[in-house]
């Protein structure tokens, strides 16, 4: 059984955490999160430690998940999360516009995109792009959102897909 409930976590320096019925904010230099907890489950602070405590053992699986969240909160609010993903293909490109991400993906029309709150993109080439955001959730969602536009095919590895992911390639047709 995973024992991520149970660990300690240490609240960087300009982070402050803060539980009032059962809604926990955490403010740092990035920006600020909220997030609820599940009633039974409770937060200690000390220091600069943090400790989510459950009731009973019923509340187990919710006990490692909230902690894990507050966690990504934490590291969110202090240094931020970014996904990198680039797009093989011939004439395959990435383009701002405004704030919609408009996607040449080898359809006969663009894919246009709106950018959500609280997310910045960045592209620095035709053929990149960099998804920025203090929460992990938002810049997750969206960067597979984009990935689902136009998913790497197995023959030629065409398609958008993240700057390390390691595409399993399939051998084609053998001529006579």
């Amino acid at each position: 059984m995973s024992r991520i409930g149970n660990r300690k976590l240490e609240i960087p320096n300009g982070v402050t955490v803060t539980e009032e019925n059962g809604i926990v904010t955490v403010s740092g230099s990035k920006g600020t999160l909220t997030t609820s907890l599940v009633k039974g489950i409770t937060l200690k602070v000390e220091g600069n430690t943090l400790e989510v405590l459950r009731d009973n053992d019923e509340l187990k699986p919710m006990h490692g998940t909230i902690n894990a969240n507050i966690h990504n909160m934490i590291e969110g609010v202090s240094k931020g999360f970014e996904k990198q993903l680039e797009i093989i293909g011939v004439g395959y490109r990435f383009a701002l516009k405004g704030n919609k991400l408009v996607i040449s993906a080898g359809y006969s029309h663009p894919v246009e995109m709106d950018i959500p709150q609280g997310i910045t993109v960045d592209v620095p080439s035709n053929t990149e792009l960099t998804i920025k955001g203090i929460d992990k959730v938002l810049v997750g969602e969206y960067a597979a959102n984009i990935r689902k536009v136009r998913q790497p095919e197995p023959y030629k590895g065409k398609g958008i897909r993240y700057k390390d992911e390691h595409i399993r390639r399939k051998e084609g047709k053998k001529a006579a």
